[in-house]
């Protein structure tokens, strides 16, 4: 028999099905966007990366964060053809999205397993749509169900974590992930985002009910000097004292600098050194344990250089 692999890879999930979520004509949040992510992470540089197909997730799962008669009313709007609108026009479904949403919880919740079974050395998501807008109760900003606080929650509830770390770097806060902490002292949330900014949210006051929020509010304009600063100056201290257990990102890549829907100057090597810094704190609390879920990015070239460079940064790990 071959002798088993001296380091765990960095597993991908991703599922065909992820494609079939199409809100129409024009709107950002596209099938290109997972097909920009996918052609950079299948460059030679990436062969040593592991590749698993996203199960389908659970009713039970998404009552781990949203409510009984959402996930029901959700369920039910699927339409059979054409779209139905959920919040005004941003936040759409067609009749491929319930099985694409499905498969991003469901990629969420495995990559958790992986990791807390020891099968991975950290997981990435390729999954869309992005899901951090989803509150418990309510689809908004193109986000169904929120995939990272579900994750999140699974991990408590499935393997006895005490301390569960969502940090966020999508341009634009998650509220939906804030209101699904806010009351709950065991998980922590901080995101780093434009402000002002949809959806107005994440204010530095809000800090939730045991101060397990953090949010780092940066100006439209943002240098990569400034948000490294200030990143490093509130949000990851947090992390450390935080010491969760596992941590999950919510990986935007919609502060690049290339972005149409914001106005931060990232470049892909900011992505790089956030995930660094954050595996290093990892590294010391959690044995390295870090699921990363796919949010935002609407620039094709923005996207695809940096969810490669934050790949690229788990891998290197």
């Amino acid at each position: 028999m071959p002798s088993p692999p001296t380091e765990l890879p960095t597993l991908v999930f991703h599922h065909q099905a992820c494609l079939g979520h199409e809100p129409g004509p024009g709107h950002p949040e596209s099938p290109w966007r997972l097909h920009a992510v996918l052609g950079a992470l299948r460059q030679p540089e990436f062969a040593p990366l592991a590749w698993r197909e996203a199960p389908a997730g659970t009713r039970e799962q998404l009552l781990l964060v949203h409510d009984t008669g959402y996930v029901d009313a959700i369920h039910a709007a699927t339409p059979l053809g054409g779209l139905v609108a959920l919040d005004g026009g941003d936040t759409l479904m067609s009749p491929g999205s319930w099985d694409a949403v499905m498969r991003c919880v469901g990629a969420a919740c495995a990559g958790v397993d992986a990791v807390m079974r020891g099968e991975a050395a950290n997981v990435f998501c390729a999954t869309r749509p992005c899901g951090h807008h989803a509150e418990p109760d309510r689809a908004m900003g193109f986000c169904l169900f929120n995939q990272a606080a579900i994750a999140a929650v699974h991990a408590l509830e499935t393997y006895g974590l005490q301390r569960v770390a969502v940090v966020d770097f999508d341009v634009h806060h998650g509220n939906g992930t804030q209101a699904a902490f806010f009351d709950r002292p065991e998980l922590f949330y901080g995101s780093s985002h434009q402000s002002p900014l949809y959806p107005g949210t994440g204010a530095a006051s809000e800090r939730g009910a045991g101060n397990n929020i953090v949010n780092v509010p940066l100006p439209p304009g943002c240098s990569p000097d400034l948000f490294c600063a200030r990143t490093a100056s509130s949000l990851l201290p947090a992390v450390r004292e935080f010491a969760p257990q596992l941590i999950v990102i919510s990986a935007g890549f919609d502060a690049h600098r290339l972005d149409p829907l914001a106005s931060m100057n990232l470049e892909n090597e900011d992505f790089a050194w956030i995930t660094r810094e954050l595996m290093a704190i990892a590294a010391d609390v959690c044995e390295g344990r870090i699921v990363s879920i796919l949010e935002g990015g609407y620039s094709a070239e923005g996207l695809a250089g940096g969810c490669a460079a934050h790949v690229r940064a788990l891998m290197q790990g």
